[in-house]
């Protein structure tokens, strides 16, 4: 069984390896040890982060998957993660909790793959649905959940408390 797992970890990046337009970079899976780093790359991608020790309890807990985004040319002492995704999976179903990315590697496809391995990572767990939210006036999130097959199922007024946003509520069917 061990290989039949290593196997499907190669198929994945080799599915997630950079294109000519995407820079070099590797993703990985990170642990809830790693909350602290964490929490801290989610500061820099959003306007209030997640503490280290919510991030842990998500990461650590039955279902949670963290994947980093790592840029391996950077020689960042502190790993060079330039962006993560986070999902739950309970039963058969999977959230896409959180996703950020640097803003200086932005608009390059690191968004996109850390999209697709949070999909095939739900998907290898069992999960047949993943759903997620976004804020309304979030306009590159929406493009890049909708190019991924991502369908807008649910609206939640004035979700957001800081802007008075909607949050949409998107899945995508994963068989």
């Amino acid at each position: 069984m061990r290989g039949c797992t290593a196997s499907r970890e190669s198929a994945l990046h080799e599915r997630l390896m950079p294109s000519m337009t995407t820079p070099p970079m590797t993703l990985r899976q990170a642990k809830a040890d790693e909350a602290g780093g964490l929490s801290h790359l989610h500061g820099r991608c959003f306007d209030e982060a997640w503490s280290a020790d919510f991030i842990a309890r998500v990461v650590g807990g039955p279902g949670g998957i963290a994947l980093a985004a790592v840029d391996p040319d950077n020689g960042d002492p502190d790993g060079g993660d330039i962006g993560f995704a986070f999902v739950r999976v309970t039963a058969d179903e999977a959230e896409l909790l959180s996703i950020g990315v640097l803003p200086e590697w932005r608009d390059g496809g690191v968004g996109r793959l850390l999209v697709r391995a949070a999909i095939e990572r739900a998907r290898a767990t069992g999960a047949v649905k993943i759903h997620l939210e976004v804020a309304d006036d979030n306009h590159p999130a929406r493009a890049l959940y909708n190019a991924a097959g991502f369908r807008q199922v649910g609206r939640r007024p004035g979700y957001y408390d800081k802007t008075g946003a909607d949050a949409l509520t998107m899945a995508l069917d994963l068989i």
